[in-house]
């Protein structure tokens, strides 16, 4: 994933030819430009950057008034400070203010490369993943309490998100304008991604409240919703039609099919199998289709039957559909052999 370097100066033929003489770099990172902090806190809020290379002497908005911006809104975003009046003064206080880097004119484009490139180092030492899936990553993420900061790439339209993990808990998410939830809700969405990771979350304050399977099934509901509008696109019609041709023989008969239910698994486990009833249940479509739409939105398969263990007198068995056949078991039941019998 190439990272993005944003290079602020209010000297444009400086900006030139640093943008000049990173291109030999440019598979390791890409350029953006801003000629004042004000573009810059711009240029940050609407795309994902790496690091930031800032003079200091500025108009309108000077290097530490960008670095304590930087430094309060986008705290995982290393910057290395340039100056043409370089004192041990002023490094000493760009440095307590929060710059990991200080470098002053004249300088090698080379050495500020190097300087760019190992803090660009740090950003993957967690690892670097391609084509996953970002919901069913992040989980894994949140099981295993994991401090991390990941950035995300979608492959099929190249936009770029950020999440902060602390011990498993998600704090925030940033895409483009996004924060918070609803950019939660946009990376969630995207099917396939490149990520890096990078250890430790410098981000403190906690901006999301929401569980992750919460988030999960909700960006399911606003995507069903988005197909949904979309449904007079021709070719969307046409999804639908072929789904409706391949709906389970049990939705046109309902009755037959739960007598045929009962009949197999006593046939074939015996009348002390466990199985106590079996009827078509409505109240649990809701949450069957939400449990199908989290298989497909990991890419995990379609869902043919489900087992709830809800530590009552009677465990159920879902088989999905456009109705919602239960099946009571006792939870002494041979769950297994059930199972296996419904899905011959």
């Amino acid at each position: 994933m190439i990272k993005n370097v944003l290079l602020v100066d209010d000297d444009r033929e400086m900006l030139l030819a640093l943008r000049e003489g990173f291109e030999k770099y440019r598979n390791s990172f890409s350029v953006s430009l801003a000629l004042n902090g004000v573009g810059a806190v711009e240029s940050l809020r609407k795309n994902v950057t790496s690091l930031v290379v800032t003079d200091l002497k500025m108009p309108r908005m000077d290097g530490f008034e960008l670095l304590a911006h930087i430094m309060r809104y986008y705290p995982d975003i290393p910057v290395i400070i340039i100056t043409g009046y370089s004192t041990a003064e002023m490094e000493q206080q760009a440095r307590e203010s929060g710059a990991v880097g200080y470098i002053a004119k004249p300088f090698l484009i080379e050495n500020l490369a190097r300087q760019i490139m190992e803090m660009l180092r740090k950003e993957t030492e967690g690892g670097t993943l391609h084509n996953v899936s970002s919901g069913m990553f992040l989980q894994l993420i949140e099981m295993e309490q994991k401090t991390c900061t990941i950035r995300l790439e979608d492959k099929s339209t190249g936009q770029k998100g950020i999440l902060f993990f602390n011990g498993g808990e998600l704090l925030d998410v940033r895409v483009n304008d996004l924060k918070g939830e609803e950019a939660a809700y946009e990376i969630f969405s995207w099917d396939q991604v490149n990520l890096s990771i990078q250890n430790g979350c410098p981000m403190q304050k906690k901006r999301i409240y929401s569980g992750m399977q919460q988030l999960i099934l909700e960006t399911a509901r606003r995507k069903d919703e988005k197909d949904a509008a979309e449904a007079a696109d021709p070719v969307a019609l046409a999804r639908t039609q072929s789904a409706v041709e391949n709906v389970p023989a049990f939705e046109s008969d309902p009755g037959a099919f739960i007598k045929t239910v009962k009949e197999k698994i006593e046939c074939e486990l015996g009348p002390a199998c466990g199985l106590e009833d079996v009827y078509q249940d409505d109240s649990w479509d809701s949450r069957v289709s939400h449990m199908a739409r989290a298989g497909e939105f990991f890419h995990i398969g379609n869902l043919v039957q489900g087992y709830v263990d809800k530590a009552e007198s009677s465990d159920y068995i879902l088989l999905p559909g456009g109705k919602t056949i239960v099946l009571a078991v006792n939870p002494r039941c041979p769950r297994d052999k059930i199972l296996q019998v419904l899905s011959e």
